[in-house]
């Protein structure tokens, strides 16, 4: 935008009187053109810079909705997700589009679901030809870098992330995640202190607590140094089992056969367990405190949009269940904040059904942004700003198999949550849980002749989404080969 200085002699030129225009006269007019140029340029990047906010995302990998202290958590600190939802809302019904690692985040970065785009499990690139927020935002003329995990093939690569300078300087291999998410910190870091004339947008992707998974897999070479720094030191409280760590009587043999199995495990080895997970919620927590406390170095706070959320939850005893791959709140639900510094309200959303695919469209929103015409998600915008706009009744998660076995699937509603569990050979397990009345998804109301009419609802509403989003026209592609080198693959610990 070109402002041109104000023409300080204009108003006496035009006086046909302009030779008994005083000199007194002529100076007050100079001086208020100067004044009101100079007005007028700083007014320009004042009001332009809140239709341009820098854009941060911040992602962990494998953490709770509850894992917070903000949203009442007493057996954890995390003081710098606390802050970050003291300047915005935190929405607690917010469901990942599919609980496993690379499908959420190919989903986050496109705003569609995971079969759309070519993700139906770890380690696959998304499907040429759909734009991923980099490109939507360099287009847009931002300055766009990835730094941390991606995983859509390649978990750390250097460079080849459509739209994003690719700012990784590590690998994950043979390093605790602290120490991976160590160095995605300080290479985002140096990004943000970067001089620049572009409004910035920045992926920063850390992998804790996604550590825990070492002593749920019980054999690792970093066990013991896992152990080491988050393990409980003697006489600390631990905190208690899930209150649906017992098994339901009626449980369906699907989750039985497909649970992570831990027989040797007692109820101390499982409270060893979820103290670790905590510690690992803190450690990240405190590096992302350091990304917070940078933009506030460099004086963007009150310009920068920052949304923070995870990959997949973690069911940490939670039905007996460890890890993610399942559509109980614990593996399902992730934290999802939206924060900008004196734009945004607060409060802890607990009313609204939100989901990964909202993502996208809601940054694109605040900064002036056309998403492409076929995401999926819906801009969260109006409801952070009304609590009563009109808003959606339903999300969906999705989980593939194989491609004969095909897809599982939740549709969650405001009272309700149905799951279909896919089976080879024969029909699929449904599950139908009351989440007002059974949060801890304990009884199974599917087969109740009195709900046989919420059941057929849901049903409804899943082969609807199916149609709408072309996921029965979309086979479930095979599962990519590991390309871990040997060096990674676990083995005992001494």
């Amino acid at each position: 935008m070109m402002i041109a200085r104000p023409r300080l002699r204009a108003r006496c030129e035009g006086n046909p009187n302009r030779q008994h225009c005083s000199t007194r006269r002529c100076r007050w007019v100079a001086l208020i053109g100067v004044f009101a140029w100079s007005v007028l340029t700083a007014g320009w990047t004042a009001a332009e810079a809140p239709r341009r906010p820098n854009v941060l995302i911040i992602t962990t990998d494998q953490q709770r909705v509850d894992a917070a202290s903000v949203v009442g958590n007493p057996w954890l600190k995390t003081p710098n997700l606390d802050r970050l939802a003291s300047q915005g809302v935190y929405f607690t019904k917010s469901y990942c589009s599919y609980p496993l690692c690379s499908p959420s985040r190919a989903s986050l970065h496109t705003g569609r679901f995971p079969h759309e785009i070519g993700v139906d499990h770890n380690n696959m690139a998304i499907r040429p030809g759909i734009p991923v927020s980099g490109e939507l935002f360099r287009n847009a003329g931002y300055d766009a870098a990835y730094a941390g995990k991606w995983h859509c093939p390649a978990v750390y690569p250097t460079e080849g992330i459509d739209g994003f300078q690719v700012l990784n300087r590590t690998t994950r291999q043979g390093k605790l995640a602290r120490d991976v998410d160590a160095a995605t910190i300080e290479a985002a870091i140096d990004f943000l202190k970067q001089p620049r004339e572009k409004p910035f947008y920045l992926v920063v992707s850390l992998i804790n607590p996604h550590d825990i998974c070492l002593p749920a897999g019980g054999t690792s070479p970093l066990l013991e140094q896992i152990w080491q720094r988050y393990g409980p030191p003697a006489g600390v409280e631990l905190p208690p089992l899930p209150a649906n760590f017992q098994l339901p009587s009626d449980e369906p043999e699907w989750l039985g056969q497909r649970r992570p199995k831990h027989p040797d495990w007692n109820e101390l080895q499982w409270r060893r367990y979820i103290y670790a997970y905590y510690r690992m919620v803190e450690d990240v927590d405190a590096q992302i405190g350091q990304v917070l406390d940078a933009v506030r170095e460099i004086g963007a706070e009150k310009n920068t949009l920052i949304v923070f959320t995870s990959d997949h939850g973690e069911g940490l005893g939670c039905h007996q269940w460890t890890g993610k791959m399942m559509f109980f709140d614990a593996e399902a639900a992730v934290p999802l904040i939206v924060s900008w510094e004196g734009v945004t309200p607060t409060r802890i959303d607990r009313q609204h059904l939100v989901s990964t695919v909202d993502v996208l469209p809601t940054i694109c929103d605040y900064a002036g942004i056309k998403p492409p015409a076929d995401v999926r998600g819906q801009s969260l915008r109006p409801i952070i700003e009304d609590p009563n706009a009109p808003w959606r009744d339903y999300v969906v998660s999705e989980m593939a198999h194989t491609p004969a076995i095909g897809r599982s699937f939740m549709v969650r509603t405001p009272r309700y949550k149905y799951i279909r569990l896919a089976r080879p050979n024969s029909a699929p397990v449904e599950l139908l849980f009351d989440m007002e009345n059974d949060p801890a998804e304990l009884t199974n109301l599917a087969e109740k002749a009195e709900m046989q009419r919420v059941l057929k609802e849901h049903r409804r509403i899943l082969e609807k989404w199916r149609e709408a989003t072309g996921e029965k026209t979309s086979p479930v592609q095979p599962a990519p080969k590991s390309v871990r080198p040997p060096k990674q693959r676990a083995k005992k610990a001494a």
